[in-house]
């Protein structure tokens, strides 16, 4: 059974509406796929019919941002309650949040490269979530950069000259809403250290005493040392391993499938969350 439990569509940050990941995943011959876009549920509903009509199974989830020791993380909700007001408060100040400081961001490159606030809304389209990727890809369509990741080298950097940092609830506090809400919440791309500063060991005893349920270990932006490390702290904390490919479609060279979560690890996550897996 191939199952990835990490993608994106343009409900957030990904290329391709919800409806066309489910069938991307299908024709990239995945048994299982998980749409967890950014801070929202917004693409459930479709991704739902979709996948009955490709006859895959869908995880509904969302990608949660929070923040820990000053650092930027990110956490998979699987299979939560998506009206639980535990968790949507928080997603729905985090949305706004992500809104003002897009805003703000393009204000400052506005000075000295050649974009708009109204670059960014074409490339956002129906996104729920407007972020950072949308402004990549109007610097993208202006000529500024050749593609997302070169945005993302210098102008869009977490430690550039343009950067301006957004609320995201402190990360135990995200653990214990994801929980509230009948969620399992697993650690995203924690090892990724090529993106910017990554928290230190002692971080994820803290998630795990606030109820941390899984670590996902294998991803394209962690190194075989990365993912020993992370591989010990689950072995030492009782934690899930996860793997998956973050895809976003066109966005990134991420692809479908290319890295994967084992059935077993799926069956843990299914018993312990509210909602159910779509199953055709």
């Amino acid at each position: 059974m191939r199952i990835d439990l990490h993608t994106h569509s343009t409900a957030s940050d990904g290329t391709g509406a919800p409806a066309q990941v489910v069938a991307d995943a299908a024709a990239a011959g995945l048994d299982v796929v998980a749409l967890t876009d950014h801070d929202t549920t917004a693409g459930w509903a479709e991704a739902e019919q979709a996948a009955h009509v490709h006859g895959i199974a869908l995880v509904r989830g969302t990608e949660v941002s929070a923040r820990s020791s000053g650092i930027s993380i990110h956490l998979l909700s699987y299979l939560q309650d998506p009206t639980h007001p535990a968790l949507t408060v928080e997603l729905d100040r985090t949305r706004d949040a992500r809104l003002n400081r897009a805003r703000q961001i393009v204000e400052l490159l506005a000075a000295d490269v050649p974009i708009t606030w109204e670059d960014v809304l074409e490339q956002a389209r129906d996104a729920v979530v407007v972020g950072r990727p949308h402004i990549a890809d109007a610097l993208v369509a202006r000529g500024v950069v050749p593609d997302r990741d070169a945005a993302f080298v210098h102008l869009l950097a977490s430690d550039g000259p343009y950067h301006v940092p957004h609320y995201a609830p402190d990360g135990p506090a995200a653990v214990r809403a994801i929980r509230a809400a009948g969620g399992v919440p697993v650690f995203a791309h924690p090892g990724a250290d090529a993106r910017g500063r990554i928290v230190p060991d002692r971080v994820f005893d803290r998630l795990a005493a606030a109820g941390l349920g899984g670590i996902e270990v294998d991803h394209r932006d962690h190194s075989p040392a990365q993912r020993v490390r992370l591989r010990g702290i689950a072995d030492r904390l009782g934690l899930l391993v996860t793997g998956s490919s973050d895809y976003h479609g066109d966005g990134k060279a991420n692809r479908l499938g290319e890295n994967l979560t084992a059935p077993e690890v799926l069956a843990a996550i299914e018993e312990r969350g509210t909602t159910d897996v779509i199953r055709p």
